[in-house]
């Protein structure tokens, strides 16, 4: 019986202790997918002069024709590009996904694509086929599109309110992990290599070989399982699974209250979201951050890496040590915010990492500027390449995917995650592609656009986004009301359930006799 496992637990606390289980699915669903993200957005850095001229030869070979250097530049954006709008293909995918498998479903689903993708960069060399390099960059981006909106949707539905922010960085960390590990493997002395860039794409099959053998013995989401699913028998197994101690009973009837202020248990489309002025605000708020999140420059920073520190003048044998410094300073950086959301929260982190990221993208128009007359301005031009890197991966490379899970109920968290992933994939696109256009065209004063965004973006954190630390759903929806000139009691009531024909723990009385 679902009350007989509740017996007991009447009047402890919800769990404020972060167990084995909550930590060990936090860590394998983000090492299978949030870190392939990373990884993928950093290989075709170091491998790519090697591509552009695996390229040149199928042309040569293949059509008896030369291409010239621009039109091997658009190819190989194309390449760097099209990971995007994969990304975004699956951001597309993630509501019907996580309504029809759950959130541990998609993950476990959305696992074969990468092997996939893996396969045709890896054999594309030995088939002479180009297509195939960009075919696979376009399925591992699909999976980064899906996974890249669910894993941060997954931890924040398992994780207690008081380690929601402390569980949602563990993604970043694996996003900054898997930069460091591409950049580590692209070194001349490991998989940096001519022969080798076709494994060096493809080695992304392993780490998602064992999430796909290990994440499917983990439960699901509770929330999904209680408010979307109606099942009370799994979604209190699910909360034993991951709290040792605490009072189960009082996170059922949270959800329970949440479950009741939802005008329907089915998940609403994303025209209903875009339309339901209830959430106008909160919508506003992704649609702010996510895109400032990606037209910060950080993307053309990790796309670009080598050629910025060759712009800045560092020697041409020193810019793969160097870009791998930055990325040993970038899961530094990611480890601090992580370790620190839960104490000074989520806006101080974004203002602060905003901030200091336009000052350095300022920084780095003047000191290219300056470099010709001083010569050790190339110095401080690295340092600020690095000081944007640290600034977005302490706070604005993980809080956004965490608040939009904050920032809306059950209901219309689905909708909410493709929003937001479209547009953050659109924009990573958008950068990826124009950056070296843009480059060539304004030179350094390209950084000045970047600059403008990260402030414009901090200034909204300070005065629009309010604290969520330590806040239920509820309490969050609630506080954004007032914003959307909405009654709290409205809030509360509206479409309310008739909870009569329920149970107290949300189920039907039939469905657990």
């Amino acid at each position: 019986m679902a009350e007989e496992l509740l017996v007991g637990e009447h009047h402890a606390k919800i769990s404020a202790h972060l167990t084995k289980s909550l930590l060990a699915v936090a860590l394998l669903s983000s090492f299978g997918s949030s870190m392939l993200y990373g990884y993928n957005l950093a290989v075709v850095n170091s491998p790519a002069q090697y591509i552009k001229d695996f390229y040149n030869e199928t042309f040569v070979d293949g059509y008896d024709w030369t291409p010239d250097e621009e039109f091997l530049t658009v190819l190989y954006s194309l390449t760097v590009s099209i990971f995007a709008i994969g990304g975004m293909t699956g951001a597309l995918l993630v509501g019907r996904l996580v309504t029809r498998y759950g959130r541990k479903g998609t993950l476990v689903r959305a696992a074969g694509l990468v092997f996939i993708g893996g396969a045709l960069m890896g054999f594309s060399r030995s088939c002479r086929m180009p297509t195939m390099v960009i075919a696979g960059r376009f399925i591992t981006g699909v999976h980064s599109g899906i996974s890249l909106s669910v894993v941060p949707m997954y931890l924040g539905e398992i994780a207690p309110k008081n380690l929601r922010g402390f569980l949602g960085l563990v993604p970043s960390i694996h996003i900054c992990l898997g930069v460091f590990i591409a950049q580590v493997l692209g070194l001349g002395e490991l998989l940096g290599k001519e022969e080798h860039w076709p494994l060096l794409l493809s080695i992304v099959v392993f780490p998602t070989m064992i999430q796909l053998m290990l994440l499917p013995w983990f439960p699901e989401s509770p929330r999904y399982l209680l408010i979307e699913k109606g099942n009370v028998h799994a979604t209190i197994a699910a909360l034993k699974w991951y709290r040792t101690k605490g009072n189960i009973q009082a996170e059922v009837e949270e959800m329970q209250e949440e479950q009741r202020s939802l005008s329907s248990v089915q998940t609403i489309s994303v025209k209903g979201l875009l339309m339901d002025r209830c959430v106008r605000w909160q919508v506003i708020t992704i649609v702010v951050v996510n895109i400032g999140m990606q037209l910060s420059g950080i993307d053309a920073i990790w796309f670009y890496t080598n050629d910025i520190f060759k712009n800045a003048g560092i020697p041409e044998p020193h810019i793969q040590y160097t870009t791998v410094g930055t990325g040993a300073i970038e899961v530094i950086s990611g480890m601090m915010g992580c370790f620190t959301i839960e104490r000074v929260g989520r806006r101080p982190l974004m203002i602060g990492g905003f901030l200091f990221m336009g000052l350095c993208c300022a920084g780095i128009t003047v000191t290219v500027m300056l470099q010709a007359q001083l010569s050790f301005m190339r110095y401080i031009s690295v340092g600020c390449v690095v000081g944007i890197i640290a600034g977005f991966c302490i706070g604005p490379a993980g809080v956004p995917f965490l608040i939009t899970a904050e920032l809306f109920k059950q209901s219309h968290r689905p909708a909410a995650y493709t929003v937001a992933g479209c547009l953050n994939w659109l924009s990573n696109f958008t950068i990826g592609f124009l950056f070296p256009f843009l480059e060539i065209t304004m030179g350094p004063y390209c950084y000045l656009i970047f600059c403008a965004i990260c402030l414009g973006v901090a200034l909204y954190t300070t005065f629009v986004i309010p604290e969520t630390r330590n806040k239920t759903f509820m309490e969050i929806s609630q506080m954004f009301a007032a914003k959307n000139h909405i009654l709290e009691e409205e809030l509360i009531s509206n479409g309310h359930l008739k909870m009569s024909m329920m149970n107290g723990y949300g189920a039907m009385e039939d469905e657990i006799k």
